[in-house]
């Protein structure tokens, strides 16, 4: 059965992120503070861990980094208030596969736990690079090549860049785009996601993101 570990200090959340996924035929472990998130991590070795990042004494980062020193395999969703994009940039930039930002959809949390267990477990040498036909995203050095060119990035073009391209061929709604990359502060009736998308085809072959429409948009891998 696939197991996955959930670390919040918020007993609550815990209790009804729990409840969700077991629904969802999930094995479920718990723990509400980083210290014992980290053991059950590198004790049990969950299939997907999905951690907040501000608790008290070890914090996520912490927690994050000391799982992929010692399990770099892991595949940890950050689910947290931090919203900024400081934040979402060092986490991902570690390794974290997702970042969910707080108050979140818990229908959204379920999706991207599906998603985020079907990708690939193992990392190899080339981890930090992510290819999509001609194009590659170093994530680590923060550089796009477009047929091996490089095109400079600003920190949300970065930030949406990647969710593509960790994504390819999936349909990714504007909602599910805005959460990602720029956070719940935003309202959802604006354009941020058009204009940022407007400006990666500046930059990439247009033909690459695809417009689904009156859904959002699809990164094309070939």
């Amino acid at each position: 059965m696939t197991q996955i570990l959930v670390v919040d200090d918020e007993p609550e959340l815990v209790r009804f992120v729990r409840r969700a996924l077991e629904a969802e035929g999930y094995q479920v472990l718990t723990a509400t503070d980083g210290a014992d998130g980290l053991r059950l991590a590198l004790t049990r070795r969950p299939d997907l861990m999905v951690l907040d990042l501000r608790m008290p004494g070890v914090d996520g980062e912490a927690v994050l980094a000391g799982v992929l020193a010692r399990s770099p395999s892991t595949r940890v969703l950050v689910l947290s208030a931090a919203a900024d994009v400081e934040a979402r940039v060092r986490c991902l930039e570690q390794g974290a596969v997702d970042f969910l930002a707080k108050p979140f959809a818990i229908r959204e949390l379920l999706v991207r736990v599906r998603s985020r267990l079907r990708a690939p477990t193992e990392r190899g040498p080339d981890e930090y690079l992510l290819r999509a036909g001609l194009i590659t995203l170093d994530v680590r050095g923060r550089r796009l090549r477009v047929n091996g060119r490089e095109t400079s990035l600003s920190e949300r073009e970065f930030l949406l860049m990647q969710y593509f391209m960790r994504n390819p061929e999936a349909v990714c709604s504007r909602s599910e785009l805005l959460s990602a990359v720029w956070g719940y502060d935003f309202d959802p009736a604006t354009n941020v996601v058009d204009v940022c998308v407007r400006r990666l085809r500046a930059k990439v072959n247009r033909d690459v993101i695809q417009t689904v429409r009156n859904v959002g948009y699809q990164l094309q891998s070939a």
